[in-house]
């Protein structure tokens, strides 16, 4: 278990393209108060980004929608919660696994995103409560510059 800060950062913001840069820079500022090595700060933001951008660009479908995120930061590492009310989606059953032996061209579309945004957190959980999407992704401070294996 990660231990982390107390106090939450906090940040809503409109689900739109244009909140996508807010979201980072909060993510980044995080990362730096946690002293996350290059690695493991471009993972926790790829991750962040990609659930973000899907948010915005399939949950909401362009209507209006807000996206709070709730951040906490220790030497320890960074967890980062995202919460939506658009329809239920969870992401583990969204992600399509590597196809290394199929041509990109011949290669489902979508799912690829969200399998490196999953696999590029240490911990990754989802919830639906009372009609609110809450995906949790953890960081790990120590070892985190290389992705750890999946399964």
């Amino acid at each position: 278990m990660v231990e982390l800060a107390r106090k939450p950062a906090v940040l809503e913001v409109p689900a739109t393209v244009g909140a996508l840069g807010e979201i980072a820079a909060f993510v980044l500022g995080l990362a730096g108060r946690a002293g996350l090595g290059k690695g493991a700060t471009y993972r926790i933001r790829l991750a962040v980004d990609e659930l973000a951008t899907n948010i915005v660009m399939h949950g909401y479908r362009g209507g209006d929608g807000r996206i709070t995120v709730r951040g906490r930061s220790g030497p320890d590492g960074v967890r980062i919660v995202i919460e939506d009310t658009a329809p239920a989606f969870d992401p583990v059953e969204g992600r399509l696994p590597p196809a290394p032996g199929v041509p990109p061209e011949r290669r489902r579309v979508g799912g690829l995103g969200i399998h490196l945004a999953l696999t590029s957190v240490d911990e990754y959980t989802y919830a639906r409560r009372d009609g609110r999407n809450i995906s949790t992704l953890t960081v790990k401070a120590e070892g985190t510059d290389p992705c750890p294996p999946r399964p």
